[in-house]
């Protein structure tokens, strides 16, 4: 039967020969060797040096009492351990993050599986309880029998997160590193489902995790959250870290996260980009925001028209394309003007030997960067447009806006 964390804190502990050593008054888990094991219990009795038992030293364990394999003599002096994570300290009454469910809750006891091996008894950390049955155990433990709460809690809603969906949350990047804690969990879930739940996070614990997703992940749920959080979580960032970022990011919604930095901040980063990189930031930083200039992306995929639908398909595989936002192809002319656009859909379904000229879309619509926000969101709702070219003063294509800007612009407004 599982024991409760509520049920181990404060149990009676005896050795091998029956005599009493202490009560449990903190048990760890020694990430670095095993991630769910309960490797040390820290015990202690009145004014003697607290001792500590490993996870091989325990006999038998229950609720209310331990029993050791090993006499008193054989435990150690506790010396407090930072790579050692602290149930009661870190765990309880703590927030983590569900990621299978997608939210950040807060931990109300822990489940605790005892196992036998190699004649003694370990305790596997098996699932989290953020329900109310875990606040019951809290409030009624060591006032009423445990036989009694167990068959009270029976009748209440479970709500637990099996432990290998629990996700840490530590800001100290030096403790992160000590106990192993890791994104790789929450790196798997859709940005914007993690953007959100930072936002329910402290600000420490916002950039505690921005600092240790890889450059991709970051910049993907940075592009998701609110831009007063961006800019404080891009701020508080190593400069270098930030650039990386950035790096990563569409040059559109890098040069609108810069533009709400101090010039000096700004500056700093991009100073830290790639030069090619950071010069189209710079270009897209000289658009007004609330104009078509501003609003595209200077990375859109462009063929010759000429070009047929193999010839296409051949060069984009052997370019590095964001497929999540391909959808359309902008046409070149013979003068390198802009003579159209062929969604992905209508290429993908063509004959091999088609060409573009054949596959663009009517009629021919593109803006000038100076339009104005209100003319992009008219043409837009006008032709039901997925993608709009942008063109310069010799009408050849500078950049594209896409229909999620729109979206964007219309919700930030």
């Amino acid at each position: 039967m599982d024991i409760y964390a509520t049920e181990l804190m404060g149990s009676k502990t005896y050795d091998a020969q029956g005599n009493y050593v202490g009560r449990i008054r903190e048990f760890f888990v020694e990430p670095a060797e095993a991630s769910n094991r309960i490797s040390h219990f820290l015990l202690s009795r009145g004014r003697f040096q607290p001792l500590v038992a490993k996870y091989d030293q325990v006999a038998s364990v229950a609720a209310g009492k331990m029993e050791l394999s090993v006499s008193e003599r054989a435990l150690a002096l506790y010396q407090p351990n930072e790579s050692w994570l602290a149930v009661q300290k870190d765990l309880m009454d703590q927030q983590i993050i569900d990621t299978r469910g997608r939210k950040v809750v807060r931990v109300n006891d822990v489940d605790l599986a005892p196992i036998r091996t190699n004649g003694n008894v370990e305790l596997r950390l098996t699932q989290v309880d953020v329900g109310v049955p875990g606040a019951v155990r809290r409030l009624l433990q060591g006032v009423v029998p445990s036989a009694f709460v167990r068959k009270l809690q029976r009748k209440l809603p479970q709500s637990v997160i099996r432990w290998e969906f629990v996700n840490l949350v530590e800001p100290d990047p030096m403790r992160r590193v000590k106990l192993r804690i890791t994104h790789e969990k929450l790196e798997d879930l859709h940005p914007a489902d993690l953007a959100e739940i930072m936002e329910d996070l402290s600000a420490a614990e916002r950039q505690g995790i921005i600092a240790s997703l890889d450059e991709e992940t970051a910049a993907a749920v940075l592009a998701e959250l609110d831009e007063r959080l961006t800019t404080q979580i891009v701020e508080d960032l190593d400069p270098e870290k930030a650039a990386d970022i950035l790096e990563e990011m569409a040059p559109d919604a890098a040069a609108d996260l810069l533009a709400d930095l101090p010039k000096e901040t700004s500056e700093e980063l991009l100073d830290e980009m790639p030069g090619q990189e950071a010069d189209e930031v710079r270009e897209l930083l000289e658009f007004d925001p609330s104009r078509a200039g501003g609003m595209m992306n200077t990375e859109f995929a462009y063929v010759g028209e000429a070009s047929t639908r193999d010839d296409v398909l051949a060069w984009m595989r052997g370019q590095d394309l964001n497929l999540d936002q391909l959808d359309t192809i902008v046409l070149l002319d013979a003068s390198a003007q802009f003579s159209g656009t062929v969604p992905m859909a209508r290429l993908l379904l063509a004959a091999g030997d088609q060409r573009m000229t054949e596959l663009k879309m009517e009629p021919l619509l593109s803006l000038p960067a100076n339009a104005d926000e209100k003319e992009v969101f008219e043409i837009f709702d006008k032709y039901n447009l997925r993608m709009l070219t942008i063109i310069n003063e010799e009408k050849q294509p500078i950049g594209t806006i896409t229909v999620d800007d729109v979206v964007s612009r219309l919700v930030k407004g």
